[in-house]
C-alpha cells in the first residue's frame, strides 16, 4: 500500500513538472499602456497672464492664487507659458509651483482587438466540424473567425478562407496585430485560416482530432495576412 501511494505521489509530481497536471489557462497578448506626463503650473500669489514674456506686455487674463493651469511650454528665463480660457500666455515662474502628472492611455483599437482574441479563446477545446458555423456545437476554420468576428468585433465577413482572404487589407507579419487573419494554403490555394493572438501565436478550429486550439503562427508557413479591424 505505502508503495502504492509513493507511485501515485510520484506520477503527480511528474505530471505536475510537464505542466499536466493542472491545464494552463490560455491568454491573449497584454494592452500595451501609454504613459504620457503633463506639467502643470499652480499659482502660489496672484499674477497677469502677460501675452508676451516680457513686463511690458498686455494683460491677456489674471490667474488666481491656488488655480492650477496646464503649462505648454518648459519653463525659460523667469517665464513659463501656460493655457488660460482666453488662450495662452506667461506668467513669471517664480509665481507659480510647477507639477506633473501621469497619464495613462489606452488605444481604443488595441483593447477591441484584445476583446475578440478573449472572445476567441474562451471556445478553446471545442469540436472541429466540417462546415459548422458555431463554436458552441461545432464549427470549421472559417466558420470560427465569422462567428469570433460577426460576434466580438462586430464584423460580417464571408464563409470560406479563400474569400475572407480578399477582405479587409493585407498586412505584413511584422504589422500583424490581435485580431488579423492569418491564412495557410498549398500549392497556391488557400485551405485554412486562424485568427491571431499577437505574440507569434494563433487561436484556430484546427482538425477533427485536435479542435479548437492555440499553436504557434509557424506551425505551418502563413501565406498571407488580413487585417479586417478598424
Amino acid at each position: 500500500m505505502k508503495n502504492k501511494m509513493w507511485k501515485a505521489f510520484g506520477l503527480l509530481g511528474l505530471l505536475a513538472g510537464l505542466g499536466l497536471a493542472t491545464p494552463a489557462k490560455v491568454h491573449g497578448a497584454e494592452i500595451a499602456v501609454e504613459t504620457s506626463t503633463t506639467l502643470y503650473a499652480k499659482i502660489d500669489v496672484p499674477v497677469s497672464v502677460l501675452n508676451t514674456a516680457n513686463p511690458s506686455g498686455s494683460i491677456l487674463s489674471n490667474a488666481e492664487e491656488g488655480k492650477t493651469y496646464e503649462v505648454m511650454e518648459a519653463p525659460k528665463d523667469g517665464w513659463v507659458r501656460i493655457k488660460v480660457p482666453q488662450g495662452e500666455g506667461y506668467i513669471k515662474s517664480s509665481s507659480a509651483t510647477l507639477i506633473e502628472k501621469a497619464q495613462e492611455k489606452v488605444d481604443k483599437s488595441a483593447l477591441k482587438r484584445q476583446e475578440v482574441v478573449d472572445y476567441a479563446l474562451q471556445f478553446v477545446g471545442g469540436r472541429y466540424v466540417y462546415g459548422g458555423v458555431n463554436p458552441n456545437t461545432g464549427v470549421d476554420c472559417s466558420g470560427f473567425t465569422r462567428y469570433v468576428l460577426g460576434n466580438a468585433g462586430g464584423v460580417n465577413i464571408s464563409r470560406s478562407s479563400r474569400s475572407q482572404s480578399v477582405e479587409g487589407r493585407t498586412v505584413s507579419y511584422q504589422n500583424a496585430r490581435a485580431g488579423d487573419l492569418v491564412f495557410y494554403g498549398k500549392n497556391g490555394s488557400i485551405n485554412h485560416v486562424a485568427l491571431y493572438m499577437g505574440d507569434g501565436r494563433v487561436v484556430h478550429a484546427s482538425t477533427e482530432k485536435t479542435g479548437i486550439i492555440v499553436t504557434n503562427v509557424m506551425y505551418r508557413k502563413p501565406v498571407k495576412f488580413v487585417s479586417v479591424l478598424n
